[in-house]
């Protein structure tokens, strides 16, 4: 993890996905993206993030298959497939070399 996200645990930062973003606070990434399961942590964090409303069933189990890790009765779970975007989310944010905190864009 880059040491901008510890040091700025309390910001919202955004993962971008092919179909949608979320934002997704610096404590959670902290808290997830470690050596070892993930779990406990994703569990915790999951139902506190907000779900974007381009985020469907459908959208995230595309998302989802994109990565070939589950098959098609494991993408079937919504509640499963989101706590495994939750869990990609933060590593993505954390592996990132300038992970986006910026406020968002409103029209």
């Amino acid at each position: 993890m880059k040491a901008t996200i510890a040091d700025n645990s309390t910001a919202l930062y955004w993962a971008s996905f092919n179909r949608f973003e979320l934002r997704i606070p610096g404590n959670a990434v902290a808290d997830i993206a470690q050596p070892g399961p993930a779990d406990e942590a994703v569990s915790y964090w999951a139902p506190k993030i907000d779900r974007p409303e381009r985020c469907t069933p459908d959208a995230l189990r595309d998302e989802l298959r994109e990565y070939g890790a589950w098959d098609a009765d494991e993408l079937a779970d919504d509640a499963a497939n989101w706590r495994r975007i939750v869990w990609c989310a933060a590593c993505n944010v954390a592996e990132s070399d300038e992970p986006d905190c910026s406020e968002p864009v409103t029209p």
